[in-house]
């Protein structure tokens, strides 16, 4: 299944290379700045029935934008970007179906239970999405948390995914040494997620064409939907026709698409 995104840099709509936000580095590479506003993305998702998109939030100076996208999209996309237990009630009133929380579960590098038995106990379980981006390091994947800029002692596996899914409805995995390069994805990672996760399960970076939904589709068995970013023609892609892309959810899903 392909799921939408609406990634925000300083206020705007971007594709940005996710593995070059560096150390004092708040200008990564960037691949498209589109000259739509964030609801404009958000309307044309609702339009086409796509449910289960993420709004992430790079950094500061993005509430205004995401807030506006969940206003025109109520209960249709999940918003990640700086969320934890004091704030996520906020973001489901502004309109989020889910918050996704990343970094503030990993305070100095280590995986908190307490954190997100909190986060679950607030909100419930069934409105949250743990996103566990890796890099791979060696012949392991490793969580980065902070834009991507810190590895934590946390590597995937199924032992975590089974740890975890208590606490939550679904899981976001971006492959961060792909994502935003549109040089393929990470066949081995999708595979992996398919046989740890019991929950549905999101995967982002590297996607160029069309077949590369088809592939995640294929091996992963549906288990695994996929995220299309700087491929795409509305971000400034040759590699994807968003069309074809929403065509294709229909395809294997008849009538209105739904999240997982």
């Amino acid at each position: 299944m392909f799921r939408p995104c609406i990634d925000l840099h300083e206020g705007r709509v971007k594709q940005v290379v996710g593995g070059t936000f560096g150390e004092g580095n708040s200008s990564p590479q960037t691949n498209f700045v589109s000259d739509h506003d964030s609801a404009w993305f958000a309307e044309l998702f609702r339009s086409d029935g796509l449910r289960g998109g993420h709004v992430i939030q790079l950094g500061p100076g993005n509430n205004a934008a995401a807030r506006l996208a969940l206003a025109a999209y109520p209960n249709g996309l999940q918003i990640g970007g700086g969320v934890t237990d004091s704030n996520a009630q906020h973001w489901l009133d502004a309109g989020a179906s889910h918050v996704i929380v990343t970094s503030w579960l990993f305070p100095n590098g280590e995986f908190n239970a307490d954190r997100a038995e909190s986060l679950a106990g607030t909100v419930g379980p069934e409105r949250v999405v743990m996103d566990l981006s890796a890099r791979r390091v060696d012949d392991r994947y490793v969580v980065f948390i902070d834009r991507w800029r810190q590895a934590t002692t946390t590597v995937l596996n199924a032992e975590l995914f089974a740890m975890l899914q208590p606490w939550c409805d679904e899981f976001l995995v971006h492959a961060i040494n792909v994502e935003g390069l549109q040089q393929g994805i990470d066949l081995e990672l999708v595979a992996l997620l398919a046989t740890w996760c019991n929950r549905p399960v999101t995967y982002a970076g590297g996607a160029k064409s069309i077949d590369d939904l088809r592939r995640v589709h294929m091996i992963s068995d549906g288990r695994v939907d996929l995220t299309i970013g700087s491929a795409l023609d509305i971000f400034g892609g040759s590699g994807v026709a968003y069309r074809e892309a929403v065509a294709f959810n229909s395809s294997i899903a008849p009538g209105p698409v739904t999240a997982g």
